[in-house]
């Protein structure tokens, strides 16, 4: 973080300059941010060998800091205005997809009293239903 604080002091406060800048000053692309990306995820991989069988790219890091957010606390709201989103609903396919939260709802649920098996509708319901 002391290092990011330091590159933004560095660059100025020039609103309309890019905090990663591509060689002539402008914004990266993003096959360049693929490539920096790329770069350094092989470069981890000799402290971290297990990085050899993920799958990281730009988007997934974008997925990662959403549920990160969202696991903070952060309103869902205010994670599509981050992710750019004009639409909440865009924002909630990133959200849908966090199997931990799905997992902590349903560990809160109460489980039902039933056994487990085929349904078999009584005589009763059978007869109503016949008669409809």
């Amino acid at each position: 973080m002391a290092v990011l604080k330091a590159w933004i002091n560095e660059q100025g406060g020039d609103e309309s300059r890019f905090l990663f800048p591509n060689s002539s000053g402008g914004r990266l692309s993003a096959d360049a941010v693929q490539h920096a990306l790329a770069k350094h995820v092989t470069a981890a991989q000799c402290a971290c060998p297990s990085l050899a069988k993920k799958r990281v790219t730009p988007h997934v890091l974008r997925h990662t800091a959403a549920m990160e957010l969202l696991q903070a606390g952060v309103d869902r709201a205010l994670i599509a205005i981050w992710l750019g989103h004009e639409s909440l609903e865009t924002t909630q396919i990133y959200l849908d997809a966090n199997l931990q939260l799905k997992e902590t709802v349903l560990a809160k649920m109460n489980p039902t009293r039933s056994k487990q098996g085929r349904y078999r509708p009584d005589d009763q319901l059978l007869s109503y239903l016949k008669g409809l």
